[in-house]
């Protein structure tokens, strides 16, 4: 097996455990961890890897995590408001949710509406599982209620009332996961970016000591090897900040 298919193969294989963790409420066994890495024969230390990535992603081995042991104080007072918000739904028997899920799939819309609000407790739940992963609770639930007023205009597609609720919660699940991803991708945009301002500035700062005054573009430039592009780009992303640059404003 070439070194590129393996690569490939573990990162499905990694995929494919996050998959059966989300099914069984964010949980795995040992035991199907390594049933399912076993055609990649990892060493011991490779699997602790593995292990490891799956508690950063929230994902209990053995036993589900305690959602809430990530939650910061001002999400755990959030979440305590919101539980008391949602003892304001109205109650219904299963046989009643069966009934607007139907009047939904069949085009009501008063019952998505209603369906929309009963499903708020589910959401609030499955965004406990994704706590802590760099994203405000009250966020994952905004993303996951937006998520099931979309999933209730779809519902006409399914055959069966029961197919509902593993519907929403998957588009729910995804909706979350996408947002943490997109998250992720704007924290590193702006390290980037950071690093790029304070890289010119302690380039700036240098110069400014050495010569005792304020400088130059120019002088940057010449002195730290740095483009024109990265200075300027820099003094922009920084508001025009840059105290040891002079004139730091920069033009068209």
């Amino acid at each position: 097996m070439s070194t590129e298919n393996r690569e490939l193969i573990f990162a499905k294989t990694l995929e494919e455990v996050r998959k059966k963790a989300r099914e069984q409420g964010n949980c795995v066994s040992k035991e199907q961890v390594e049933a399912l890495f076993e055609p990649l024969a990892l060493s011991g230390e490779q699997m602790d890897m593995v292990y490891a990535y799956l508690h950063q992603r929230r994902i209990g081995i053995g036993e589900p995590v305690d959602p809430e042991e990530y939650l910061a104080q001002e999400e755990k007072d959030y979440l305590e408001n919101y539980l008391e918000e949602l003892k304001n739904l109205p109650e219904v028997t299963d046989g009643e949710r069966e009934a607007v899920t139907l009047s939904a799939m069949a085009g009501d819309a008063d019952a998505r509406s209603l369906l929309t609000q009963l499903y708020l407790p589910e959401v609030l739940e499955i965004a406990k599982l994704y706590a802590g992963q760099g994203v405000y609770l009250e966020d994952l639930i905004g993303e996951g209620n937006l998520a099931v007023a979309a999933g209730v205009t779809m519902l006409g597609a399914l055959e069966d009332a029961s197919e509902a609720q593993g519907m929403l919660a998957r588009m729910v699940m995804d909706a979350m996961e996408e947002y943490i991803a997109q998250s992720a991708e704007e924290v590193r945009k702006d390290r980037k970016i950071l690093d790029r301002v304070n890289k010119v500035a302690r380039a700036a700062d240098e110069l400014c000591e050495e010569l005792r005054r304020k400088v130059t573009v120019e002088e940057v430039m010449q002195e730290s090897g740095l483009s024109r592009r990265t200075i300027e780009d820099a003094i922009r992303m920084s508001g025009d900040k840059i105290e040891s640059l002079a004139g730091s404003t920069v033009s068209g």
